[in-house]
Order: C-alpha cells, then structure tokens, then sequence
C-alpha cells in the first residue's frame, strides 16, 4: 500500500466516523491480536539512527529503503477478530 492510498483510506473512515476515532493495528490473521500503534517512522530515520551512535545499534540491519514509511506496533491490547482480512479496504 502506498502512503498517498493509506491517507485516502483514513480520510474516509475520519469522514465516517470523527477525528477522535481512535487506530488499532490487527495482526495475526491466524491468531489475531489488536495492538496500539506506537507511532510512525521512515527507513530513512531508522538508517541515519544506526549511523548516528552504531555501538548502540550494533546487532540491528539497516533498512532497504529510506523512502518507506513504518507504521509502529505499541503492544498488544486484546484479541482481534479474523473477520478484519475479510473487510480490509483497499484501493
């Protein structure tokens, strides 16, 4: 998904159901867990990160692309429902 369809997609449930609506992110599709979304983050950040302090990122890879953007799972909140792969949106 492309960050431009992601943005059209959450416009449309903003519109549908206010701006205070809170964002879970579901995982699992076998086992599904709802999870707070930590925050947000790029290829780029994670890659300047490693070259800024590498002692503190020694056992971690770099990123492929700096031009991709990360969505942050911030922990498991409670069990999910299967039926979110089958109403999933996409464009």
């Amino acid at each position: 998904m492309k960050i431009g369809e992601l943005i059209e997609l959450l416009a449309e449930y903003q519109d549908e159901h206010g701006e205070d609506c809170e964002v879970r992110l579901m995982t699992q599709e076998n086992w599904p867990f709802e999870n707070r979304i930590a925050g947000v983050t790029s290829g780029a950040e994670m890659n300047e990160a490693s070259e800024d302090d590498p002692s503190e990122y020694f056992d971690d890879q770099d990123v492929a692309d700096d031009a991709m953007v990360y969505i942050v799972e911030g922990g498991q909140i409670c069990y999910g429902s299967k039926r979110a792969w089958e109403t999933a949106r996409s464009c």
